[in-house]
């Protein structure tokens, strides 16, 4: 069967998965449409929960960003493994036992508030939107590469499947369609890279293929690849961080932080039984996500050598008149997979020296030996560019895998896409018809009409995400990191501070909040191009990038999150403290005995 019919059908027979396990799945009650009842097995939300959390960022561009940055990639592994640990131990037991349905919720009644619950309302619609741009644009680019569609095609075919199926089922439907998705989308992440690693190494098991020497040769995979990116002029793939020591560590506590505040995770937590459940799923969770981003390191290296390796064959060398003639390979020789992922725009070739070969290397090398090496050979420049986003995809065609491996990593992308995207839609279509329809303009609304309204809501959202999956505004590169950056600088020191700080009125953590939110916008857009100006000058509003000790706009969510915490403690000092009622709240939230049931209603 060729490829192109195995991945339409592979592709639609999980399709058809999804839409069924929906329709068996439809909600009849608020509690169903917003948490499922709250009735969902441990095991089994942990493996939602995990599908629901490797969007395509993870599935897609994490194994992408970790073989272009090398060691440095390995923050991204940190923080969002070790948001799920704050979670287990800080988030998801005390949320659970306080018995609501949503994030601003707890907001709104732990604050005594309903302005603290419309600011949470704004501050998660700016990270889920946010959020979701990145989730209905890969779900455009893998259906343009592997359907053979238009991006704009394939974002309305993901809008109709995610319609179906968040519509119809609410968190019910979500739920146990994401069960479905984790279990499509890592049989699509291992499969191809036991394969790879077996061709490579000759060990089955990926994660230890990457420390396994090559086969017939006794050099290790590492080594061989940082042999040939330090022979292309780049840093050491085992040793290059992202930026200062400062960078790295506040990079990875805005991931860790982020994930703990995103409020589509933490909404997950509401749909056991138990608080017990709640954290056993946290664990659950941990364990299904640990088995892809154990699995990312050595796909990413694996990758990388390959796509090396079919570009310049014959790069490792001291002879510059042999580097010169066989180290790269002729445009017209090139392989089939680099002409298909040429037409989606993510691999482009320039022609700089005229000689029809592809110079592959880091033409803005530092290292004098390794750039004369390159003028002696008559390359002028870097020819190829590669988008990160490819890796995952390209890799089973790059390593001649099966056909139906390549329709089952196709599968597994959108699966990844499709299960956050729904996510994050129900977290925005609750926030809009709980919290605001109900909570505040229509508090006597009916359950029914409650209902037609989240339903609404969700159709709402599924529209205005097709259109910035479509139009993406200009930022929409950092859109992922900018969602955790927000969610990390203003939601998650709120649900702190509510949990294990009893004396925290709403003052301040409403302006906690707002200066969190604020600071993190503007830190991040200072860098696309705000700028004041000084007679004819046009200087930049900040002092240029990454102006904050060297912290780039990607890491800023951490800082952002520490000025919330300074401004919310700093005018709960001059306000009067809380209520007696809520401050026995907050104690009886943190004792360990019993859970209330999940109805939604405000205390």
């Amino acid at each position: 069967m060729e490829l192109q019919t195995t991945i339409y059908l592979v592709v639609g027979l999980t399709f058809a998965l999804y839409i069924g396990i929906a329709f068996w799945a439809r909600a009849g009650s608020t509690s169903e449409f917003y948490v499922a009842g709250g009735g969902v097995h441990p095991v089994l939300n942990g493996m939602a929960t995990g599908a629901d959390w490797m969007s395509a960022a993870s599935f897609i561009s994490m194994a992408g960003l970790i073989s272009n940055m090398g060691y440095g990639g390995g923050l991204f592994l940190m923080g969002w493994t070790g948001g799920y640990v704050l979670l287990a131990m800080l988030l998801a037991p005390y949320l659970r036992k306080f018995g609501k349905f949503t994030v601003p919720q707890f907001i709104g009644d732990r604050y005594y508030s309903k302005s603290a619950a419309t600011v949470a309302v704004l501050c998660l619609l700016v990270a889920s939107l946010t959020y979701v741009i990145g989730q209905m644009t890969g779900v455009g680019v893998a259906f343009s590469r592997f359907l053979g569609v238009s991006k704009e095609t394939g974002v309305y075919v993901g809008m109709g499947v995610v319609f179906v199926y968040a519509v119809l089922g609410g968190m019910k439907g979500i739920t146990y369609t994401q069960v479905a998705q984790y279990v499509v989308l890592i049989f699509a992440y291992t499969v191809p890279a036991v394969f790879i690693s077996m061709h490579l190494t000759g060990n089955p098991i990926p994660q230890l293929g990457l420390g396994s020497n090559l086969i017939g040769s006794d050099v290790s995979l590492l080594q061989k690849l940082d042999t040939i990116v330090v022979e292309l002029g780049f840093g050491q793939y085992t040793t290059t961080t992202a930026g200062s020591t400062l960078n790295m560590f506040v990079y990875t506590l805005s991931l860790m932080i982020g994930t703990a505040g995103l409020p589509h995770v933490i909404m997950r937590f509401f749909t056991v039984p138990t608080v017990k459940d709640a954290r056993s799923s946290a664990g659950w969770a941990l364990v299904f996500i640990a088995i892809l981003y154990t699995t990312a390191p050595a796909v990413a290296a694996m990758a990388k050598t390959n796509l090396l390796r079919t570009i310049t064959p014959g790069v490792v060398t001291q002879n510059a008149d042999v580097y010169a003639k066989d180290s790269a390979i002729q445009y017209a020789e090139r392989p089939d997979w680099m002409n298909r992922w040429e037409k989606t725009g993510l691999l482009k070739f320039e022609d700089k020296n005229g000689d029809g070969r592809i110079q592959y290397y880091n033409d803005k090398v530092k290292d004098e030996a390794v750039k004369a090496k390159m003028d002696a050979a008559g390359w002028k420049g870097n020819e190829l560019t590669v988008n990160a986003d490819i890796i995952v995809l390209a890799n089973p065609e790059i390593a001649l895998l099966p056909n139906w491996v390549i329709a089952l990593v196709a599968a597994g992308g959108l699966a990844a896409a499709l299960s956050t995207a729904a996510g994050l839609l129900l977290a925005i279509s609750s926030a809009i018809s709980h919290d605001l329809v109900k909570g505040v303009f229509n508090p006597k609304i009916s359950e029914k009409g409650e209902l037609m309204a989240g339903k609404i809501a969700m159709a709402c959202s599924i529209v205005v995400a097709g259109y910035l999956g479509l139009n993406p505004p200009g930022f929409a590169a950092g859109t992922v990191a900018l969602a955790f950056g927000i969610a990390a600088s203003s939601l998650f020191p709120a649900i702190m501070m509510g949990i294990f700080s009893k004396k925290m009125n709403k003052e301040g953590a409403i302006a906690g909040m707002l200066f969190g939110l604020f600071i993190t916008l503007f830190y991040v857009f200072a860098h696309k191009g705000l700028f004041f100006i000084k007679g004819t000058e046009y200087l930049p509003l900040i002092g240029g990038p990454n102006s904050f000790f060297g912290i780039t706009p990607e890491a800023f969510g951490a800082v952002g999150a520490m000025f919330n915490f300074i401004v919310a403690f700093a005018v709960d000092k001059f306000t009067a403290e809380p209520p007696e009622h809520i401050q026995h709240l907050v104690e009886s939230v943190r004792t360990p005995r019993g859970a209330k049931a999940v109805d939604g209603a405000h205390a």
